[in-house]
């Protein structure tokens, strides 16, 4: 049979569709031979097919047949292993290693160590023992390339499956200790590296030591490695990231060092943006994790001293950075430039350091570049400032604000575009971060936007675009406060509609005008009509390229219909919902269903009946999106399409992909990686599910149910389940604040407890933390209607609780205790649970949940203040860490500032104690915050 096999390979890689197609057929028959395997295995050891088959045939080199039979081999181990009879699995094993040793050409070798980390993954390395032997002779061979080829078959190996090789980590470690010093070898220092990255997450404590005194020759190591290929230089690099998100503390004793390291590849402009980007991610992780130690190291200095440089410098000549490129996207987060990279290195500083710290050793190389001749320079600066906003807001707003606003006013006038668009960047962060202090310089500020707007044709549009960005993030707080620059502001915006040519400028001025309703409200009634005159023109026009404009126009609507006032609304409602079913009815657009279904959401806070003639047709094109699998991309592993072999080593997957696919009957394909979904459906599905929330009534949500929690079987996917959990915690949340939500959500509950209990006990941690969160949501929306499920619930909890290790998933136990305590107090044994939370707080993930963490808190002093005076050491420690930082929005840092300040009032002995037990830095920030006025 193998030479038949080989003769069909053979035809497979000819460039005759034809011949492919016979071919293909025949090796769909020979698939279903049990002779198959041996087959494969005579033609993967011994193909020396050179002859001319036919004359529409020319055979390509031999060591591609090899190659194809080691991928349909794999193909074939992957999808069908437990049928693979016991004989011809030991065969296998054995012809495996003996072609690999055999082997000369790399890209076989390649293809069968891949064979070889897939059969791992079924038969673990002690029921392989040859394996073993052949990795302990090659890797300790005195021939350089045998040393070579034993590496790279044990990175695949060790990748496949790290856990069943932890008994050898120590003697895997010594080894690589070895190899890392064969600076005349780099790709086997490449291989050792890989195979040390993919065992980092599984080392135990007794090969920390060992681990860790490795970093100064990994390090020499990868110096050398970058000289020789930067590419396989790069890849190295991530063992960095995972020995930080596994064991920092294996690299705390070496940080100097690899900071030096760090900086000295960020600043080299020789070496590719993919190396530079990885060293300076490196050291932003390195902040971000082990702040402390770089200060303390005084490694702050050196690194300003490398950032600055590469934040400022300028373009290769003819060309622009990114962001101010005419066409530049501004959502476009896929910039991968050293300077972008070095511009989060100091984002990162800002949340992660003690801003006087910071500042003191920042300000002066920020000064000197804002003075600077060179625009580049002063762009620096302004996106420093930029950047600076969010991580320390409370020490610009409090000490720094009016002289950084003065800096940065003074850059809009600044002779070079390049300057000035930072400025209006810089300016859009000072207005989204520093609230509400930044609005009172609206008299200063006003003008200088206003004056930008009134050149709107004149200038480039990737110019406005950052002017409309510091515009609205600056109206988006002003409230009653933009009532002067009303009519000004309007006739701006209502010239852009009805005159500008460019589209993007109409959208720009759309959406501005949703800023403008948020702050002025019913004040816009003047301008509402002509507004609204616009708008239905653009969602009349069917035109491909207007698109995004409609998006744009369907937000804004929604945000007219919520602000306008229902009096002023209420007449347009009904055709407002016509223009929005017109829409969905002749586009196919997932952004464009999105913001109808949040419109449709709007109109029913303002009139509802006009809903009722429409909501079947709402429901059924709401629930085709939830069951739509439109934008869900599958990926083969390494993504790879259908190529038989293209000659790059990662590339030789697919030819097995097709063929076997037919044969199998398996439920899941384990040639599928994974799945993604583009970003604009995910969106699509949940705001779907928030509209649902919001207008629709038992009977649809009787038909979506039963669609939504079949999802959420076993024998679905990690990514199913965790969408099901996910979107039943979102309907159930949106359920909250609806009239008959609570009715609602007490009658579902029985439906949807079994689910969520199950969710909860998961293996995936994903899925885990959607259904607590859902169970919390049920919760929140039934309150007392679930109080007979409120011991099981909690029971559930307490086991998780005191086994979790995913820190999100526990910030969402939090967060779903909180939920139970405000929506049923009489239902939780509040002596219990309280300590129990409090224990795990300050919440280290998901940083959206402290509104709900502090706002239980605040309502548990006002109910049982006993309770929370027993408790109050924790509750100031946990505040400690989140007061002053951007862990808590504005309203909830005053939530905990007023109750912090009345138990200090009150009870201040108590307190008093409780704030001793704090650290001198933490003590003098919370003084600050409950003494301020």
């Amino acid at each position: 049979m193998s030479g038949e096999l080989e003769q069909i390979l053979l035809q497979l890689t000819q460039p005759d569709n034809a011949i492919i197609q016979q071919a293909t057929a025949q090796l769909k028959l020979a698939f279903k031979d049990p002779a198959i395997i041996p087959a494969l295995c005579a033609v993967m050891t011994g193909s020396q097919n050179t002859q001319v088959c036919s004359e529409l045939i020319v055979a390509p080199p031999s060591h591609q047949i090899r190659q194809s039979a080691a991928v349909m081999l794999r193909m074939r181990v992957k999808k069908h292993w437990k049928k693979i009879s016991p004989d011809h699995r030991e065969s296998l094993k054995a012809v495996v290693l003996k072609a690999f040793q055999q082997e000369t050409e790399h890209t076989v070798r390649h293809s069968l160590s891949q064979l070889s980390a897939v059969m791992v993954k079924h038969e673990t390395p002690d029921r392989w023992p040859a394996l073993f032997t052949l990795l302990n002779q090659s890797t300790k061979s005195n021939n350089p390339m045998d040393r070579q080829v034993g590496l790279l078959l044990l990175s695949k190996v060790v990748e496949s499956n790290p856990e069943p090789f932890k008994p050898h980590y120590r003697q895997l470690l010594q080894l690589f200790g070895t190899v890392l010093r064969d600076l005349d070898n780099p790709t086997a220092m490449y291989y050792s590296i890989l195979t040390l990255t993919a065992m980092t997450a599984y080392t135990g404590t007794e090969e920390m030591n060992l681990m860790r005194s490795l970093i100064p020759t990994l390090i020499i190591a990868l110096r050398h490695l970058i000289k020789a290929d930067q590419d396989q230089a790069s890849e190295a690099m991530e063992v960095f990231d995972e020995l930080m998100e596994s064991e920092v503390s294996i690299m705390v004793p070496h940080i100097t060092e690899i900071v030096h390291f760090c900086l000295e590849v960020s600043a080299d402009t020789t070496l590719t943006d993919s190396l530079r980007v990885k060293a300076l991610s490196c050291i932003a992780f390195l902040i971000r994790l082990k702040s402390k130690t770089v200060l303390k190291q005084k490694l702050l200095n050196p690194i300003l001293q490398t950032v600055f440089p590469v934040l400022s410098a300028a373009p290769p000549p003819g060309e622009e950075d990114p962001e101010d490129e005419e066409n530049s996207n501004e959502d476009d987060t896929d910039n991968e430039s050293p300077k972008h990279f070095a511009a989060q290195v100091i984002d990162t500083m800002a949340l992660h350091m003690p801003p006087e710290k910071l500042f003191h050793q920042l300000m002066p190389l920020t000064q000197a570049c804002l003075a600077s001749d060179n625009p580049y320079e002063r762009k620096a600066g302004l996106m420093c400032l930029a950047v600076l906003a969010e991580g320390c807001a409370d020490h610009i707003r409090t000490k720094m604000l009016s002289s950084m606003l003065q800096t940065v006013c003074q850059s809009l006038s600044d002779s070079n575009q390049v300057v000035r668009s930072a400025g209006l960047f810089a300016l859009g962060q000072f207005s989204e971060h520093l609230q509400p202090e930044v609005s009172k310089y609206c008299a200063e500020l006003m003008p200088l936007l206003l004056g930008y707007m009134s050149a709107l044709n004149q200038a480039k549009i990737g110019h406005v675009t950052k002017a409309f960005y510091a515009l609205e993030n600056f109206l988006e707080n002003l409230g009653s406060e933009i009532e002067p620059y009303l009519p000004t502001l309007m006739e701006t915006m209502l010239s852009a509609l009805s005159n500008a040519e460019n589209l993007k400028l109409k959208e720009l001025a759309v959406s501005a005008i949703g800023a403008i309703a948020n702050a002025a409200k019913e004040k816009l009634v003047p301008y509402f009509l002509p507004v609204i005159e616009s708008l239905k023109g653009f969602l009349t026009d069917t035109r491909d390229e207007m698109r995004s404009l409609q998006t744009q126009a369907l937000d804004t609507l929604s945000v007219l219909a919520r602000t306008i006032g229902k009096e002023v609304f209420s007449p347009l409602a009904a055709e407002c919902v016509q223009l929005g079913l017109n829409l969905t009815n002749t586009i196919d657009d997932p952004d464009l269903r999105r913001c109808t279904y949040s419109l449709f959401s709007a109109v029913s806070t303002v009139s509802p009946d006009c809903l009722n003639p429409h909501l079947t047709a709402i429901t059924t094109i709401m629930l085709l999106s939830l069951k739509s699998t439109e934008g869900v991309t599958a990926h083969l592993e390494e993504d790879k399409t259908f190529v038989l072999l293209d000659g790059d080593d990662d590339d030789d997957e697919a030819q097995g992909d097709t063929i076997l696919d037919e044969e199998g009957t398996d439920n899941v394909d384990p040639d599928i990686a994974g799945f993604s979904v583009e970003n604009a459906y995910i969106d699509e599905k949940e705001d779907t599910c928030d509209a649902l929330g919001e207008i629709t009534f038992q009977p649809y949500l009787n038909e979506l149910l039963p669609l939504i929690m079949n999802k959420a079987k076993l024998s679905y996917t990690v990514a199913d389940r965790s969408f099901s959990v996910g979107t039943l915690g979102e309907i159930l949340q949106s359920l909250v604040n609806v009239s008959g939500g609570r009715a609602c959500a007490g009658k579902l509950s029985n439906q949807l407890l079994p689910v969520l209990v199950a969710g909860v006990r998961d293996s995936d941690s994903e899925v885990r933390n959607n259904s607590v969160f859902a169970l919390g949501a049920l919760a929140q929306a039934a309150g007392p209607l679930v109080a007979r499920d409120y011991p099981m619930m909690l029971s559930l909890f307490s086991n998780l609780l005191s086994k979790e290790q995913d820190r999100r998933v526990i910030d969402n136990l939090c967060a779903a205790l909180c939920r139970m305590i405000m929506s049923n107090m009489e239902g939780v044994p509040l002596e219990q649970v309280v300590p129990a939370l409090l224990a795990h707080l300050p919440l280290k993930e998901d940083m959206e949940e402290n509104k709900t963490v502090y706002s239980c808190l605040a309502m548990l002093y006002s109910q049982n203040p006993a309770l929370v005076l027993s408790q109050i050491k924790p509750i100031v420690s946990a505040s400690s860490h989140v007061l002053g930082t951007n862990d808590l929005d504005t309203e909830t840092q005053n939530t905990l500032v007023m109750l912090l300040r009345d138990v200090a009032q009150r009870h201040s002995k108590e307190f008093e104690v409780a704030m001793k037990s704090l650290p001198a830095e933490q003590k003098m920030k919370l003084t600050g915050a409950v003494s301020q006025s």
